[in-house]
């Protein structure tokens, strides 16, 4: 999708059971503080990445433009997503908030 079009590798999620208790855990199974922090992690080792690009277009070692663009677009996509996922993250918890007991 989207992620993968820009370079990110989504991690899977897990798969859950029967009235969303999890089953065992198994290889693959990974939770949602982990797979937020796997992609923040990620969104961070891109701005690094074009922060590298612009510093070695700048001092001159290196003449490519075009990768030096495409590094920034990745690093300002991943981070544009890394926003609205937060923003969905805060939209859902205020939601909850709101529910009545």
């Amino acid at each position: 999708m989207i992620m993968e079009k820009i370079g990110i590798q989504a991690p899977r999620p897990s798969t859950e059971g029967t009235l969303g208790k999890p089953q065992g855990k198994t290889q693959g199974d990974t939770s949602f503080g982990e797979i937020l922090k796997t992609s923040i992690d990620e969104v961070n080792r891109l701005q690094g990445k074009a922060d590298h690009a612009i510093e070695e277009l700048t001092t001159g070692q290196t003449k490519n433009i075009h990768e030096t663009m495409i590094a920034l677009e990745k690093a300002e996509i991943s981070f544009k997503l890394m926003i609205e996922v937060r923003n969905k993250i805060l939209d859902a918890y205020q939601e909850v908030m709101r529910m009545g007991v």
